[in-house]
């Protein structure tokens, strides 16, 4: 049984960590392939001289030095018309130029961007689901003593946790992932805790989802029954779960216009952000506990 709901809690958090690895991984691989295609464009420019530019039109400016001229592409380049600036062009082609602040160098800065993004992402959603599951683990192989607890459900915002309400000299709140013994759990009822952290109920281990709080956690507040109904038919599966951390996906649109606007990196970027904030509100749900009962 101790198996049997370790797998339990550990199934909806390793699925949601490889939606987001998998996200991560795509993301970095087509950012690094535009960033090497944009290296390489640029270390052929390996001549230096210093020109002027003469023109803005049709998303471009016209740059003239001593030994050539070029066209770069350049965003709100009317704002550069008339000054000097340091140029690198091929020598080989000159047409084949930039300036500081051209497109291609953001391009290029976006891209390395999104490849350190992506890691970052990615080791820092590994190294949080790590440390949960360590402290899971040193908790189960603590000493159990007896405690009295109450099982309630809250939600506050879009989250919906199962919390386990700790009687003693002082009183506690433990935020646990999602079980079905939760739904017919008895309130009160004896349990074993270990580490302060880890609840055995009815044979069932229940892992926690965060740090026990000495606060009533904030949301609304609903109670089990003191005596469940035992036919009550508890939501099961990762289906279930993943219905309920649908909801998560609701901002990431937002999250992705937001990011588009600020970085500039207009539609693309914000199908990328958006993925990857929905990629992540999926793993928040289930590193948080989300609850489908």
């Amino acid at each position: 049984m101790l198996l049997r709901s370790r797998v339990r809690a550990l199934r909806h958090g390793v699925l949601a960590t490889a939606v987001v690895l998998f996200v991560c991984s795509v993301v970095a691989f087509f950012s690094w392939l535009s960033y090497s295609d944009d290296r390489d464009l640029l270390s052929s420019m390996t001549s230096r001289e210093v020109g002027s530019v003469v023109s803005f039109d049709g998303g471009a400016v016209e740059v003239r030095w001593p030994s050539g001229s070029a066209r770069v592409p350049y965003e709100d380049g009317d704002r550069v018309v008339g000054k000097q600036t340091q140029v690198a062009f091929d020598p080989a082609d000159p047409s084949r130029a930039v300036i500081p602040g051209a497109d291609l160098l953001l391009e290029t800065d976006r891209a390395l961007g999104g490849v350190t993004f992506s890691v970052a992402v990615a080791l820092l959603v590994v190294l949080a689901g790590l440390v949960r599951l360590l402290l899971a683990v040193r908790s189960v192989r603590a000493e159990p003593v007896t405690a009295s607890v109450r099982r309630i459900r809250v939600q506050s915002g879009l989250m919906v946790r199962s919390w386990l309400e700790i009687d003693g000299r002082v009183e506690r709140w433990l935020p646990v992932y999602y079980d079905p013994v939760l739904v017919t759990l008895p309130s009160p009822v004896d349990v074993e805790l270990r580490g302060g952290r880890v609840v055995v109920a009815d044979g069932v281990t229940i892992y926690p989802s965060g740090r026990p709080v000495h606060k009533h956690p904030r949301g609304r507040r609903v109670d089990n029954p003191a005596q469940p109904d035992p036919e009550t038919r508890a939501p099961r599966g990762l289906l279930a779960q993943l219905r309920v951390d649908a909801v998560f996906l609701v901002p990431a649109p937002i999250v992705g216009l937001f990011w588009a606007y600020v970085d500039g990196s207009g539609f693309t970027g914000w199908i990328t952000a958006t993925v990857i904030a929905a990629a992540l509100g999926l793993w928040w749900g289930a590193f948080r506990g989300s609850d489908p009962s």
